[in-house]
């Protein structure tokens, strides 16, 4: 028999599937996903596509009421993508970053109490938004995290939203290599390992040594095109963290039997004016710690039988564990150093913890956390390169079609992390700034409003009552964070300069 039909090639399939989605995403039922995941425009699919609606083919049954504008057309090979487990490892890598290290400090500003309660209202509400976004962002068909924002708030809201996911990761990069040169070399009031170790030399050049860690270990992570490639790495990494709470909790329980540790502070101090100020900027600091919106859709997108549901199981079991994590981090750190507790918790491991094997205690935290972070660099880096790609690059070929610009872009990339973290201080000061701008923005701001705009948009997308609640009360709580931390953080700088 005749046919106009080109043959589908061996290895794919072609389905036809039903769906109910309102007008305004009409012009993306034709759009394909490519074996990567990604979206295309196959032009001889389409034809292929458009020949089915030909009225002058008479071997179509028009004895059948078929209306082939319900159907969307999905040329691609098997989803082989990470399972379950590896979208819960890299969804776990994305939060527990530089972030848990400046914890315990907070818990020093707000108290054990209100400190606690704070890790675990944080994380409640972090998963309620990325299960929002996850919902609307699969209605609505969009891939990325700027997509959704086009399509509920128009362009500029995604260009201001990607430009929000580039400086707060840029922001959490340069912190891992700030930690990773305090660690190694050490700073004003510590000392490095390699300065306990080999004494002193040329890896008391911090820069030099941060500049061989990139080029070395990081660099090579950080030109894989898939994120899926980096389910093993994310493993390893949430491997190790769970040994850094592992040892702080059980020496912090130790020092507790023994009646070592000073009694914690419970609630807040409100006695002093540098006291409030610090409470004004702690909160955006928390909020740092879980932010992970960006990098959802890439986890969504390359999970195997991807569906909004196992999306959210993915970010409930992610949840438990980083409230768990976090919350004994920040306990257990206070309870150890007290009052002298830094902002970043790892550089107090250079002294004595007043228990049998110390020192080696102290290397495998150390140690173990920033091969930690090693492994976590290139899952940030990976969203960041992807949304400067986006933003720069719009309508180009994908990332993963172009070698040459990905790894153009990720050595610009390092390049530019690498000087900003010769230029920032300390990790306090660029979570206190990230932590009340972009960070709270990506994590409650932006899905908050998706959620409340498209929800008006279409009626077959709808809140609840307790849903639209909950929107509105993200945001607010997010405008109030993100005031409050910006007035805390230029009353502190003025203070700190007189």
């Amino acid at each position: 028999m005749d046919s106009n039909y080109s043959a589908i090639p061996k290895g794919s399939f072609v389905e036809l599937q039903m769906h109910n989605e309102p007008h305004d995403f009409r012009s993306q039922q034709k759009s394909l996903l490519s074996d990567d995941g990604n979206r295309v425009n196959h032009p001889k699919v389409i034809d292929d596509f458009d020949d089915l609606n030909d009225d002058d083919d008479d071997d179509v049954d028009t004895d059948v009421d078929v209306d082939l504008d319900d159907y969307t057309l999905v040329l691609s090979k098997p989803n082989t993508g990470s399972g379950v487990s590896g979208a819960v490892f890299n969804l776990t890598t994305t939060i527990i970053g530089a972030g848990i290290m400046a914890l315990p400090a907070t818990m020093k500003v707000l108290g054990l109490v209100l400190g606690i309660f704070l890790i675990i209202l944080i994380g409640i509400l972090s998963e309620i938004s990325v299960e929002m976004l996850i919902r609307f962002a699969v209605s609505c068909k969009a891939r990325s995290y700027g997509e959704v924002v086009q399509i509920a708030m128009g362009r500029t809201a995604r260009v201001l939203s990607e430009i929000c996911i580039i400086v707060n990761n840029a922001g959490v990069l340069i912190v891992y290599l700030i930690i990773m040169g305090d660690v190694m070399s050490g700073s004003v009031r510590h000392i490095g390992v390699f300065d306990q170790w080999l004494g002193h030399g040329f890896w008391d050049h911090r820069k030099l040594l941060v500049l061989v860690v990139m080029v070395v270990f990081l660099a090579p992570l950080c030109v894989l095109d898939r994120i899926d490639s980096l389910s093993m790495t994310s493993a390893a990494s949430v491997a190790l963290a769970v040994v850094f709470v592992v040892v702080c909790f059980a020496v912090a329980f130790i020092k507790l039997i023994e009646g070592k540790i000073e009694a914690p502070r419970m609630s807040p101090d409100f006695g002093s004016k540098m006291a409030i100020l610090d409470l004004l900027v702690v909160i955006p600091i928390m909020t740092n710690a879980y932010v992970c919106h960006f990098n959802v859709q890439p986890i969504y997108n390359e999970l195997e039988g991807r569906s909004p549901q196992k999306m959210n199981q993915v970010g409930r079991i992610t949840t438990v564990l980083c409230v768990v994590v976090y919350a004994s981090t920040a306990i257990s750190g206070y309870l150890l150093f007290g009052k002298d507790t830094e902002g970043d918790v790892l550089t107090n491991f250079d002294r004595n913890l007043g228990i049998r094997f110390s020192t080696a205690l102290n290397y495998i935290v150390r140690v173990g956390y920033i091969l930690h972070l090693v492994l976590v660099f290139p899952v940030i880096h990976f969203s960041l390169r992807q949304t400067v790609d986006n933003l720069v690059f719009e309508g180009s070929a994908p990332l993963t079609e172009s070698k040459k610009r990905s790894l153009a872009l990720t050595v610009i990339l390092l390049v530019l992390i690498y000087i900003g973290s010769t230029m920032i201080p300390n990790i306090w000061t660029a979570f206190k700034f990230t932590g009340a701008t972009t960070a709270v923005s990506l994590g409650f701001t932006f899905p908050a409003l998706i959620a409340l705009r498209i929800s008006q948009q279409e009626e077959s997308m709808s809140l609840s009552r307790v849903e639209k609640f909950l929107s509105w009360l993200m945001l607010i709580l997010a405008v109030i964070v993100s005031i409050t931390g910006i007035i805390g953080n230029i009353y502190t700088i003025q203070s700190s300069s007189e």
